[in-house]
């Protein structure tokens, strides 16, 4: 097999099968938490298959070197595209992709990675970024997420019916205990001696809510005591409701002591708008926090915005990229995912016209005004305009009624109402009245 490097024109290739590890809260593994492979015990949330057959989870060992990680870096060396990672591939959801990411990171350990793989595909190389989602400890109930990622989602769906052992099996005994057994003992484990190995390179902190995790405190402590945070990368997605735990701040006492670090902070919209969509979001509390983080910062990658568009979400671009601007803060932008007609927090639930209509407006009021810390949104509302709505996707308006219906329940769960939120466009109201 002809192996291909990416300065020979490789542009499939990725560095993540060779340096990093993901593990869901459910303990699924992936080669990363985007990509999209056959579920082991049951689908993720980005998945389209793979329902429970047997809870099989796997060590980092048996993972590592297994024949599908085989299989990938073969194909990957040999430019293939892989259906694994159609995240990256069709840019489903950002234009910065993660393959860019990984690729980028991990320069240095390209010939690496090709010089240490044998014609089957295992290599010697070990993991040196870790993406460890403990548990789905989560004190939000955002409108496009669910109970895999947050237990707040998880608690409601309980208390009101809206589950059942099929559809969500890691809810249900004996099954929870057995997964929580596996990550206290195995992930925990396997994590805390990649600390003590002095392994880490980098570390991606995103639940769930990493920052209510004791492990997430205890083991950057950890790297600090031992020495060697100068040589660790740490990466969070949070929603920053706390930056506080047990008497250490986590700018001033934890982020400030590495060489580097990242900080994407989720807020999906201001004021009112971002605290319906966000369901526990703190508007004013966020900002204080946020603003916290500004003062450690060294450079503008380090504290960023990270919004994903949601359809209510459209009604605060505007909003959005004047807090960027006000903040001097990257809006890292991102549109929420969707497999069916029925999510319709995407933005792509709106009819074409409209939905360009409104991309346009926004468009014109931005662009004038831009810098490269926005250019993100300005990059996914224009590919927004070439992705295909759901009337012209999967041509099903009963899904889009169970969908209204779906968010009308919620509503009522949580003494809201999006109509209330709408009438601030009446073109979206009128929409969403016509459903």
């Amino acid at each position: 097999m002809k192996r291909i490097k990416p300065n020979e024109g490789n542009n499939k290739f990725c560095m993540a099968p060779w340096t990093h590890t993901y593990l869901s809260p459910q303990t699924e593994r992936r080669m990363c938490c985007a990509s999209r492979e056959s579920a082991r015990s049951f689908k993720q949330y980005i998945d389209r298959s793979g329902e429970l057959v047997k809870y099989d989870p796997q060590t980092l060992e048996q993972h590592w070197n297994s024949e599908h990680m085989k299989s990938v870096r073969l194909r990957m060396l040999a430019g293939e595209t892989l259906p694994e990672c159609e995240v990256c591939n069709n840019k489903l959801l950002n234009t910065d992709v993660y393959r860019d990411y990984f690729t980028n990171l991990f320069k240095n350990k390209i010939n690496q990675a090709f010089e240490n793989t044998d014609d089957n595909g295992a290599t010697t190389m070990r993991p040196v970024s870790f993406d460890y989602r403990f548990n789905n400890l989560c004190n939000f109930k955002c409108r496009q997420c669910g109970d895999m990622l947050s237990s707040s989602w998880e608690s409601e769906q309980k208390n009101h019916n809206m589950w059942s052992e099929t559809n969500q099996p890691w809810m249900a005994s004996p099954l929870r205990e057995q997964i929580k057994q596996f990550q206290d003992t195995q992930i925990v484990k396997e994590f805390m001696n990649a600390v003590e190995d002095r392994s880490i390179e980098e570390i991606y902190w995103v639940g769930g809510e990493p920052l209510m995790w004791d492990i997430h405190w205890d083991s950057m402590s950890r790297i600090i005591k031992l020495g060697f945070q100068d040589k660790v990368y740490a990466r969070y997605n949070t929603n920053l409701s706390r930056i506080d735990f047990k008497g250490k701040n986590l700018f001033r006492d934890i982020l400030s002591k590495f060489k580097d670090w990242q900080v994407c902070a989720s807020i999906d919209g201001t004021g009112i708008v971002g605290e319906y969509i966000r369901t526990g979001l703190k508007y004013n509390q966020f900002l204080d926090h946020f603003t916290q983080g500004l003062a450690f910062a060294r450079h503008k990658r380090q504290m960023q915005l990270d919004f994903t568009i949601t359809m209510p979400g459209l009604l605060e671009l505007k909003n959005m990229f004047d807090l960027s601007q006000r903040l001097n803060a990257k809006l890292l932008t991102k549109v929420t995912f969707a497999f069916d007609a029925r999510q319709l927090m995407s933005p792509m639930c709106l009819p074409r016209q409209l939905l360009n209509t409104i991309i346009d407006e926004n468009l014109e009021y931005i662009k004038k005004k831009s810098t490269p810390l926005q250019q993100s949104l300005i990059d996914v509302l224009e590919n927004m305009k070439n992705r295909p709505t759901f009337e012209e996707e999967y041509k099903d308006p009963e899904q889009i009624k169970q969908g209204k219906k779906r968010i009308e329940k919620i509503d009522i769960i949580r003494k809201t109402d999006i109509k209330k939120i709408l009438e601030q466009d009446k073109r979206m109201l009128e929409w969403w009245k016509n459903i």
